[in-house]
């Protein structure tokens, strides 16, 4: 261990500071690089593709594990990833979708799937790359909850009939199996099937029917941070030696019980800032409404200490008065009893 995660004598905050510069929710694949610096020793990597690139950190991370080509593809990327790709002349921005774009690539020694995760994109990821590149190394984001067993859209989605469940702007949570307002949204980015579960849906279902038809590879996955899946040719002179290496990793319980209860720490603190703003909202309405009826009742005041308004006020009709008692409240009744004595 190292200062950083023990801290010392001295310096005894060192690990809360670290802790505190990361982000609530661990999500980049940037955090799974000791287990790639272990794939990169065991099967000689020159040639990575990675199919969706976040900021283009990661990328920069293959290239700094030994790969002189980083194949970047990410049909509509931002600045910052457009700047990150062009200081490093090792890596290459590739503009168009996946899977289209993998047949024009030269083949690579590691994959990186980690863009649109759903069966259909994932499944015919996977076809290609078995068939066409069947030495290499894949790795996969999302294998766990919640794209596992649930696909995931990013929109405007390209994908039709069979190929798209029913979608949902609302979002899965730890806490109930349905979708719900206060779970993981996409907020316009992304949708998720309504249901999940059964045929064609998830990432994880499109790696068991990839490996129906591909009976020679071997999957494991390393249960955290949403889980990283690694397939790996099961005849390559490699596989046992990397797949003992990792096992410490593919094979802990305690990494799977920490992630779980990561994301149900994360969706009930979702569901807190739901609910505060829910709360919020139900407060601003209710002082709007205060706000009303303080007006109203100033009003009725101003005409009840008119004495030429007398004979028009006690002509008013009462179910005008029992209706603003109802907003008032019981003890708004009782006032105005009481003013028009």
């Amino acid at each position: 261990m190292n200062s950083v995660t023990t801290g010392s004598r001295t310096d005894p905050h060192a690990q809360a500071r670290h802790a505190r510069q990361l982000p609530v929710l661990l999500h980049s694949m940037a955090v799974f690089r000791e287990i790639f610096a272990v794939v990169f020793a065991h099967r000689g990597v020159s040639t990575v593709v990675e199919v969706g690139v976040e900021s283009g950190h990661v990328s920069g991370v293959y290239a700094e594990l030994g790969a002189t080509a980083v194949y970047g593809v990410e049909p509509s990327p931002d600045a910052r990833v457009r700047d990150t790709f062009a200081a490093n002349p090792a890596l290459r921005l590739v503009e168009r979708p996946s899977p289209e774009a993998l047949a024009d690539l030269p083949l690579a020694d590691v994959y990186v799937l980690d863009g649109d995760h759903n069966y259909a994109v994932v499944r015919e990821e996977l076809r290609w790359i078995m068939t066409h590149a069947p030495d290499a190394v894949i790795l996969m984001h999302d294998v766990l909850w919640p794209a596992a067993r649930r696909d995931m859209y990013y929109e405007p989605s390209p994908l039709r009939g069979g190929d798209k469940h029913p979608a949902s702007h609302d979002g899965p949570s730890a806490w109930h199996d349905g979708l719900s307002p206060a779970g993981f949204i996409g907020a316009g980015a992304y949708t998720v099937a309504e249901r999940a579960g059964g045929e064609r849906n998830g990432v994880l279902t499109a790696v068991e029917d990839a490996l129906v038809l591909n009976p020679g590879w071997t999957f494991s996955v390393v249960p955290a941070v949403f889980g990283l899946g690694i397939l790996v040719p099961g005849g390559a002179p490699y596989a046992e030696d990397l797949a003992e290496a990792l096992r410490p990793y593919t094979g802990s319980e305690l990494l799977a019980t920490m992630e779980n209860n990561r994301i149900a720490l994360y969706t009930r603190v979702l569901q807190q800032q739901y609910d505060a703003a829910a709360n919020e909202a139900d407060r601003a309405a209710l002082v709007d409404t205060i706000t009303s009826q303080q007006r109203e009742i100033n009003r009725l005041k101003a005409e009840l200490a008119d004495p030429e308004a007398e004979v028009d006020r006690r002509a008013l009709p009462w179910d005008r008065f029992r209706h603003l008692a109802g907003q008032a409240g019981r003890s708004g009744l009782s006032r105005l009893r009481r003013y028009l004595r």
